[in-house]
């Protein structure tokens, strides 16, 4: 583990959060770390950054589509629970990228593995997608190439 790892700064960020007695951060904290656990010991291994990355914006995700249903249920108590443990969870992400970024990486990918049509969308999102994972909504990314590859 090297000391700008996601789990090492996951770890002092829960040692910084116990110190100031935090129990809301604490617990979202806790159930990342709990995640992290259940994954490792579910595939006997030892999670990567880029295997944390896809794990963090899979809660992200996750959190997204529950707030759908709760505001659609009038549940907006839940729904701003949801939304602050995406505010916590995308700390550990690194950046987000903006539209252009987003934009411009799929316009050059789509040129580096010279994809003519949306059959060769595959071939874009297997390629793009280690560069952006966890930077951008992945469902997002889709759409755009899909309108890049019909227009």
């Amino acid at each position: 583990m090297t000391d700008n790892s996601i789990k090492t700064k996951i770890h002092a960020s829960m040692v910084a959060t116990m110190r100031a007695q935090d129990k809301p951060r604490l617990g979202i904290i806790r159930l990342i770390q709990a995640a992290i656990k259940q994954q490792e010991v579910d595939e006997r291994i030892l999670l990567t950054d880029e295997q944390m990355l896809i794990l963090l914006d899979k809660m992200v995700r996750q959190r997204k589509e529950s707030i759908k249903q709760f505001t659609a249920a009038n549940r907006d108590d839940l729904a701003q629970k949801e939304s602050f443990e995406i505010t916590i969870i995308q700390e550990f992400l690194p950046t987000a990228l903006s539209l252009e970024e987003i934009q411009i990486l799929v316009q050059q990918t789509i040129q580096e593995v010279e994809a003519k049509s949306v059959r060769d969308m595959a071939k874009v999102m297997a390629v793009l997608k280690p560069k952006i994972q966890g930077r951008a909504d992945m469902g997002e990314v889709g759409n755009l190439i899909k309108n890049q590859l019909t227009a």
